[in-house]
């Protein structure tokens, strides 16, 4: 039975929280989501660009409904959670539904702060929150002309941008005498308001609302002066309060907010919070970035890793007010012992004012110019002493090379891979032009799609437009150019599959005349990918060719360090016999094997084989009925199994005897790479199905069907491909899936990126929704199958050719 998870709170901290789990462990929890509002996730900081009319609500969801339905994760709008009862584990709505936990993760935000002056409570008052009070103001700007907006910082500001936008007369109203004084020092923020001011925006500075006037309805704003100002709408956002009601209700420790540790964990080890509504040693957060950063924390332990600590922010700002640019960072006031270097130009409408203290930038401010903000909010972060580069610091990182913590040049190229480009989802500098270039992204939708760079409040898509039109052009926003599969020629892998299969063409010459390759003979990279393409599709008329293979494939064993070799006999499912045992123990005594490893594939290893060894040992191990495990080849790897309903008492299904079913399927079959293949008893998960390229997890109605998983530098959780009934229609999808990847997928590149590049819609629809195209891959598979050859060894063993041979099995 899966532990059930209950997340109280549909928002963006608490469903950051919900996507790094799924990374992490995917199959752990039973989730259930409670969101106050009537919509899935959705974009909040987008909130201001979808009232000013530059985005829709479809355009800020996060996350549709179809993607919990996907992930199997129960989501309950509309019906707040009021009670938590911590001694038997579960929570009551307010519908009287009750739901139980083993573990609760409280993320319920804040809420906006109303000023309790009189008339607060009328038609017409609202805060900034939510779509909800968004459709209000736009129903609001259809019928009436003023608005008025208490409040000055971030918030305020972007409303009332947006409300103008909508045509409305706004004016501001502030009690201090700067907008955005948390923000801004003085002399930005006098820039600010006087730009905003130029658009058309009323300010009344250092004005005390004393009463919201009107029978009924709001009608105006009388200030502590006894002065007054007319208004059909009012819209306070002069900050916001952790939503701790619920928490307090069930005696948890709260003081501005939820208390958590560094684990995120509160004062009750089964509940966690996240987000707007925790205190973290002292500190409430409302920006994004850090929420982000409490998500993979609290992920991290929920999934039982235990390894991430949370410990506090650096933050930063930028108005999302189109046409103004603005940066803070940090301590912009100066205090005692700090320096300030200040650079400013009213003409040009550009102020830079760094915080110094012993020779580390402290705090920054940017108006107009803030193309360098992200360099200098990487060497607040990172503490760079500035002593090198300081005279001309305030000029950005023109010519500074090294000393100026990147490369030379200038813009965003020349910060470090490591610069932090998107805040709000943590992505740096390398991530990005990572993904342009290895994904052959050319828009900024696709780096959005890849990365989430720019996809919160976008207030970085100038930066990474900047590096997408650097890395491939100013033309980034057309189609891409073509890349060819090497050097020899300018065509794609995908062309070269394409007329290989429709030309029939079937040796690698008629591929190089055809195609109009450029060297005869082609190359060490098109040879090996052009013999594996011509087998992969004519398995029963393309002879292998050795000699493009790379030497582990054709010495059939993995090359060590000191030059000698592993060799890996194939067991399959982990099974063996004594008298298996015996014959490799045979064969390491005679080969004086200096050492010998049982695998993480259920195989044994032996280690420090001579190469001239290597055909006379697999003689013997033929004999022995052993044939190669592959542990070298582009090939099927192993297939890892657990003991199953067998010998376990968890087990739902006969876990073993399927994955020595499988291997049997797929043994010898030439893949694009190496390919591992996993089933699990039971959804314990023992064997590690959900990271393999095709994973089995047992359950008692049936199997669940997990592709394109990866357990190696980068890890990539399976995605869930279907579940079926028996062990009949595991092998005919595995069989599919396999020969779809071995047609469509690239030389060299393993199921993960290929799942990624195709998507996984397109591989349901030719596998799930095309019944007759997956029965046609299946045979397709297992007619190539029929090629394998088990008895090469014995041929080059007798024939006395001792150093490169055929492998062990030849096959499509």
């Amino acid at each position: 039975m899966k532990e059930k998870l209950v997340v109280v709170g549909n928002g963006m901290a608490g469903m950051r929280a919900v996507e790094e789990l799924l990374k992490l462990d995917a199959d752990k929890y039973e989730i259930t989501v409670f969101g106050n509002e009537p919509y899935p996730n959705y974009n909040r900081i987008m909130l201001s660009p979808v009232l000013a009319g530059e985005k829709t609500i479809d355009d800020i969801i996060l996350n549709s409904r179809e993607w919990y339905d996907e992930n199997g994760i129960n989501l309950i709008t509309g019906d707040e959670v009021v009670e938590i009862d911590r001694v038997k584990r579960k929570v009551m709505t307010a519908s009287g539904a009750e739901t139980h936990y083993d573990r609760l993760l409280l993320a319920t935000g804040s809420k906006p702060f109303i000023i309790p002056v009189p008339g607060h409570d009328k038609d017409g008052v609202i805060g900034f929150r939510d779509i909800a009070d968004v459709e209000t103001m736009l129903d609001a700007a259809k019928t009436s002309k003023h608005a008025v907006v208490i409040g000055g910082g971030l918030l305020g500001l972007e409303a009332a941008n947006g409300l103008m936008k909508q045509g409305m007369d706004v004016t501001v109203v502030h009690l201090l005498d700067s907008l955005m004084e948390r923000q801004l020092d003085k002399p930005a923020s006098a820039m600010l308001k006087a730009s905003l001011e130029e658009r058309g925006m009323k300010f009344l500075m250092e004005a005390q609302t004393a009463e919201i006037t009107g029978d009924g309805h709001v009608s105006g704003v009388k200030f502590a002066d006894g002065s007054e100002v007319a208004a059909d709408l009012v819209v306070m956002a002069v900050g916001i309060r952790p939503n701790i009601e619920l928490a307090e209700k069930a005696g948890l420790h709260c003081e501005r907010g939820v208390v958590v540790d560094d684990t995120m964990q509160t004062f009750d080890p089964k509940i966690y919070a996240v987000g707007e509504c925790v205190q973290h040693r002292g500190q409430c957060y409302g920006l994004v970035a850090p929420l982000f950063e409490q998500a993979k924390v609290v992920a991290n332990h929920l999934a039982e890793m235990g390894i991430a600590r949370y410990e506090g922010s650096v933050t930063s700002t930028k108005l999302k007010v189109t046409g103004i640019d603005l940066f803070s960072a940090g301590e912009f006031n100066e205090g005692e012992g700090d320096e300030t270097l200040v650079l400013q130009d009213p003409g040009a409408g550009v102020y830079k004012k760094l915080v110094i203290r012993d020779d580390k930038v402290k705090g920054a401010v940017l108006y107009g110019d803030t193309m360098d903000g992200t360099w200098y909010f990487t060497l607040l972060r990172e503490g760079t002493d500035i002593s090198a580069f300081r005279s001309t610091i305030l000029f950005g990182q023109h010519d500074l090379g090294d000393a100026g913590h990147g490369s030379s040049g200038s813009g965003v190229m020349s910060l470090p891979d490591s610069a932090e480009i998107c805040g709000c989802n943590g992505v740096c500098k390398g991530d990005i032009v990572n993904a342009i270039t290895t994904k052959g992204l050319f828009t900024l939708a696709e780096v959005q799609a890849h990365t989430k760079a720019s996809s919160s409040c976008g207030s970085c898509t100038g930066l990474v437009e900047e590096l997408l039109a650097s890395t491939v052009g100013e033309g980034y926003d057309e189609a891409p150019s073509k890349q060819g599969m090497c050097n020899c020629t300018e065509h794609s892998h995908d062309e070269v599959i394409a007329a290989i299969r429709d030309q029939e063409l079937k040796s690698m010459d008629a591929v190089r005349e055809a195609m109009g390759w450029k060297t005869p003979d082609g190359c060490a990279s098109c040879r090996p990918a052009l013999n594996y393409y011509l087998l992969a599709r004519w398995p029963a008329e393309y002879q292998d060719d050795a000699q493009s293979r790379f030497i582990n494939e054709r010495a059939h064993g993995n090359i060590q360090k000191d030059g000698t070799y592993s060799v890996v006999p194939r067991m399959f499912g982990g099974l063996c016999t004594a008298e298996d045992l015996r014959a490799i123990a045979d064969v390491s005594d005679k080969y004086q094997v200096p050492e010998m490893k049982v695998t993480g594939g259920q195989r044994i290893d032996l280690f420090g084989v001579k190469k001239e060894d290597l055909p006379a040992m697999w003689k013997d191990l033929s004999d022995a009925g052993f044939v190669s495990g592959h542990a070298y080849g582009k090939a099927l790897r192993t297939v890892k199994t657990c003991a199953g309903k067998t010998w376990c008492r968890f087990g739902t299904q006969n876990s073993t005897g399927l994955g020595v079913k499988l291997e049997e399927l797929t043994w010898g079959s030439w893949m694009p790479h190496k390919f591992k293949l996993a089933v699990s008893g039971c959804p314990r998960n023992c064997a590690e199905a959900t990271i393999k390229d095709f994973g089995v997890v047992c359950v008692d109605s049936g199997y669940e069907l997990h592709v394109g998983g990866n357990g190696g530098i980068k890890v990539r959780v399976t995605d869930l491909l279907t579940k079926v009934a028996t062990e009949e229609e595991v092998l005919e999808y595995c069989g599919a899936f396999t020969q779809l990847y071995r047609e469509e997928g690239h030389y060299l590149e393993r199921t993960a990126p290929w799942v990624e590049r195709v998507g996984l819609n397109h591989i349901k629809e030719q596998i799930l929704d095309d019944e007759a195209n997956r029965k046609d891959l299946y045979e397709r598979f297992k007619f190539g199958q029929q090629f394998a050859q088990i008895d090469p060894w014995k041929q080059r063993a007798e024939g006395g050719e001792a150093h490169e041979f055929t492998p062990v099995v030849i096959s499509a």
